[in-house]
């Protein structure tokens, strides 16, 4: 199976319907060392995160482990009006696209053979300026949807329909407050488990 420390692709539309058959688990309480554990290919398993308040600024980081080749998305957020309004996808090795309101930008990185990668991306309104941080090197920025705003309502989704992976948020910073991964409140869907990191779980 895949190890992935710290975000897939799809139709939300089907994500946000599945509410019924949800399963909750109350958070560890010191998430910042603990990860998703997807012990199956699934169609349904994800982690759900709501928000209420709209977004004019938005910075997402993870590390992920992975020998997965096919597209998959990392981070998706979606709203009443858009699915995957934001959307941070990786369409194969080297590669990363960031979405917002349905427009992307490229960045094109090395290809990590055996090794994590640990990526953030920003977006402001105001500027449409886009950063893009790869192994805490910066890219070059570049502009996407200058005074766009994403809209409110929203759910973030995380490693929906991702094989086998195991996964955990860095940060998520939302204006005006910080949502950590210590301090995240989420919804576990179908079959994810929350357990130790390796390095935590293996000890010293």
């Amino acid at each position: 199976p895949q190890e992935f420390l710290h975000f897939p692709l799809g139709d939300l539309r089907d994500v946000l319907a599945m509410a019924g058959a949800a399963t909750s688990f109350s958070p560890p309480p010191d998430l910042e060392r603990h990860v998703f554990v997807y012990p199956q290919e699934s169609k349904n398993s994800h982690v759900l995160v709501r928000l209420e308040q709209p977004l004019q600024n938005f910075t997402v980081c993870l590390r992920s482990y992975t020998d997965l080749t096919r597209p998959y998305s990392l981070f998706s957020y979606a709203t009443k009006a858009q699915d995957n309004e934001i959307l941070l996808f990786k369409p194969k090795p080297g590669e990363y696209r960031f979405y917002v309101g349905g427009r992307f930008v490229t960045f094109r990185v090395p290809q990590s053979i055996a090794e994590s990668e640990h990526v953030c991306a920003s977006w402001e309104s105001a500027t449409g300026i886009v950063g893009f941080w790869f192994n805490g090197k910066p890219w070059p920025r570049k502009g996407l949807q200058r005074g766009y705003t994403v809209g409110a309502e929203a759910a973030i989704v995380l490693l929906h329909r991702v094989p086998a992976m195991r996964a955990a948020y860095q940060s998520l910073r939302l204006p005006p407050a910080v949502m950590a991964w210590k301090s995240l409140s989420y919804e576990v869907k179908g079959d994810v488990v929350v357990k130790p990191r390796l390095r935590e779980a293996l000890g010293p």
